[in-house]
């Protein structure tokens, strides 16, 4: 093992990825031995796919000196039995090698994606908020597929090409041992060509990833952003867009493969003189020894125009393991990167109760340093109603992502039914909040789809329930596939109104103790309003309920309403010990209802 950790430290001095070997050995460490069964097998293919050349090469002199000697028949039935099984052997472990390498490659594709979607799955909020999602896209989508490439040029490289190039070196020193001499000035001239062509390679292919990531983000905000594109009339700055992102990343991709193409030309030229002079010299005796048998020379010059293409791969490499390791790189920063939320390592299921909810001296800020929350203190009690009111900006929505512990308090703590979230595991607070956004959001899905995803065990009848509870189920009625009518990308097909009684109906299907709900009514209508405050008070009978909203005819109806200002709470009681206050709350009541 030792011995294979030196020669692989050689191996990738020698490829020039020296720089990036603790991250290549790290690839290989993860991907290789799941699949050693498979490499193993590819690389015994690989051994005889060298093994084969090599004798191919060495075969030719027995080919020329036979033929010399035509009188001896079994001889020459002897020779051409040999190269028809020696190029039966290459052929099938040439097909052998390149289906095992495929489906190990395949399989380290998905695992990686996988892996790479789980990541992000354990990410919090804030990670999204900070990160582009075509960043993400080009991360999961190419990263994996490049890491693939980086292990396929490795094994490939270090198993076939290195053993076939030895394999024909060493016939043609068996052959002509002081003509091999005279190739040995072939391989420092060839490396040195290739180290000139690495060091625009890193930062090429580096800037063709941030070129494709602009492609995808431009692509993304075209069909999000269609509505406002048509609108103002956008199409030529977008088709701009593209272009000038598409054109850059041409040039860069041309660029590469010049960088990898200049190998060639290089390698052509040095091989060609190394050949002239082996031309010449074997036309004279060095050191008083003659050129050898006509087969021996035929031998010679056949191992060294075979050795020319495992070796011109084996310059490449170089090349195509820098331009991979850029993906490599950009797969193990997601990887890598710190989770921005996590569960306590001894979190515990928070137990069955009504559904408490308080909040004792929070403090939050975000990554800008400035308060949102600042020493907010509040009591909901199980099965009521709290409203959340006052200006945007007040923290009125960041309450309800500490709630849904999409980020942790800088100070202070929230507690259900005594229980301090930050002490729970994730599934057992999941199953306990539910919420309805402003920004409803729908999957590209079936309706009955959409309603299921958030309990998967639901009966059908369950389901009309809530669409019921909602004042969907009337609209649904009138899709063309009822339940089952795809609804097209986040509820694309239907109207504001529709998709947020889905979410309520979603948010009723889930039977959570506790509902959060943000500017639910917020894309309705008055009548569609009307409607969702009847399914309000349905939906939130017996549970603990927290609302935000801007419209005061939404939350008239709460238990409690608490008015917040620079993440205080400045007013709180009922509606009516709000107005007999006459104070910030009865003059957004007042600017509200002016007209009755």
């Amino acid at each position: 093992m030792k011995m294979m950790r030196s020669a692989g430290d050689w191996f990738l001095k020698w490829i020039g990825a020296r720089s990036s070997g603790s991250l290549l050995w790290r690839l290989l460490a993860e991907s290789i031995p799941e699949h050693r069964n498979r490499y193993l097998a590819a690389v015994a293919a690989m051994v005889l796919v060298a093994a084969t050349t090599a004798l191919s090469a060495w075969v030719m002199g027995a080919i020329v000196d036979s033929m010399t000697d035509a009188e001896n028949r079994s001889r020459v039935f002897i020779v051409a039995a040999a190269v028809a099984g020696i190029f039966f052997l290459k052929g099938v472990a040439s097909f052998a090698q390149v289906v095992l390498m495929a489906r190990a490659g395949n399989r380290i594709v998905a695992q990686k994606q996988i892996q790479l979607y789980q990541r992000l799955l354990d990410h919090g909020v804030a990670f999204f908020n900070k990160t582009e999602s075509s960043d993400v896209l080009l991360r999961v989508t190419q990263s994996a597929q490049m890491a693939r490439q980086v292990i396929d040029t490795v094994v490939t490289g270090f198993i076939r090409d290195l053993l076939t190039l030895l394999g024909l070196v060493a016939v043609m020193f068996y052959q002509q041992p002081l003509l091999s001499l005279v190739c040995l000035v072939v391989g420092p001239a060839a490396l040195y060509g290739v180290r000139k062509i690495l060091g625009q390679v890193r930062a090429v292919m580096a800037q063709e990833m941030a070129g494709l990531a602009e492609i995808i983000r431009v692509v993304q905000e075209t069909a999000t952003g269609a509505r406002v594109v048509k609108a103002f009339a956008l199409e030529p700055l977008m088709a701009s867009r593209i272009e000038t992102a598409v054109r850059l990343v041409a040039k860069r991709a041309n660029k590469m493969v010049r960088l990898e193409a200049a190998t060639t030309p290089l390698m052509d030229t040095i091989t060609g003189l190394a050949i002239a002079a082996i031309v010449m010299l074997s036309t004279v005796s060095l050191f008083g020894r003659s050129a050898g048998t006509a087969g021996q020379l035929m031998s010679f010059v056949t191992a060294f125009l075979m050795a020319y293409e495992p070796a011109k791969r084996l310059s490449r490499m170089r090349v195509s393991i820098e331009a991979g390791m850029i993906g490599v790189r950009m797969m193990y920063d997601l990887l890598d990167q710190p989770r921005t939320m996590v569960e306590a390592p001894d979190a515990t299921d928070l137990p069955a109760g009504p559904g408490q909810l308080a909040l004792e001296d929070l403090h939050f800020c975000y990554s800008d340093g400035k308060p949102v929350i600042d020493g907010i203190t509040l009591d909901c009690a199980a099965g009521t109603t709290t409203a959340l009111v006052g200006p945007s900006g007040g923290g009125k929505s960041t309450l309800l992502n500490l709630m849904l512990r999409l980020y942790d308090p800088d100070r202070g703590r929230i507690l259900i039914d005594g229980h301090d979230i930050r002490q729970a595991t994730f599934a057992s607070l999941r199953r306990t909040v539910s919420y309805v956004g402003q920004d409803t959001f729908l999957f590209s899905a079936t309706v009955k789809e959409n309603l299921r995803m958030v309990r998967p065990d639901a009966t059908d009848e369950e389901v009309v329930e809530a669409a019921r509870i909602a004042h969907a189920d009337e609209f649904i009625g009138a899709l063309a596939q009822g339940y089952d009518t795809p609804i097209g990308e986040n509820g694309t097909f239907l109207s504001g109104g529709q998709r947020q009684r889905l979410a309520l109906a979603r948010a009723a299907l889930r039977r959570a103790p506790i509902l959060l709900l943000d500017e639910a009514t917020s894309a309705l209508d008055s009548h569609s309003e009307t409607l969702v405050r009847d399914a309000l008070d349905r939906v939130t009978a017996g549970v603990t309920t927290i609302v935000v909203a801007h419209r005061l005819s939404t939350v008239l109806r709460a238990n409690r309403i608490c008015y917040l200002e620079q993440g205080k709470v400045v007013e709180t009681g009922s509606l009516a010990e709000l107005l007999a206050m006459n104070g910030k709350f009865r003059a957004l009541y007042d600017q509200q209802f002016a007209h009755g």
